[in-house]
């Protein structure tokens, strides 16, 4: 899975439910995707090519709502987050 581009990473997350992923994965991915929209916006539209201060401005909303979720959730969406931001730089 190669995303270069915000649209193709939500349509990742379509996939996910369209293919019956497992419920672990379709939490993370739903929560995490209001934080990715959010810095998205910040940076410019859907369009916009993944970079590695995007991934870094997710990473820091992510972790100031840490205390949102409970440490098994937080330690799956950190998890999940970390093999995401991956691919924001390769």
């Amino acid at each position: 899975m190669i995303f270069t581009t915000l649209t193709d990473l939500y349509q990742h997350f379509d996939e996910l439910v369209a293919q019956d992923a497992d419920a672990d994965i379709l939490f993370a991915s739903s929560y995490l995707r209001g934080f990715i929209a959010l810095a998205g916006s910040e940076f410019g539209d859907e369009s916009q090519p993944l970079s590695q201060a995007l991934a870094d401005n997710i990473s820091d909303k992510v972790h100031q709502a840490r205390a949102e979720l409970s440490p098994d959730d937080r330690n799956l969406v950190k998890q999940y987050w970390q093999s995401l931001a991956e691919k924001f730089t390769a």
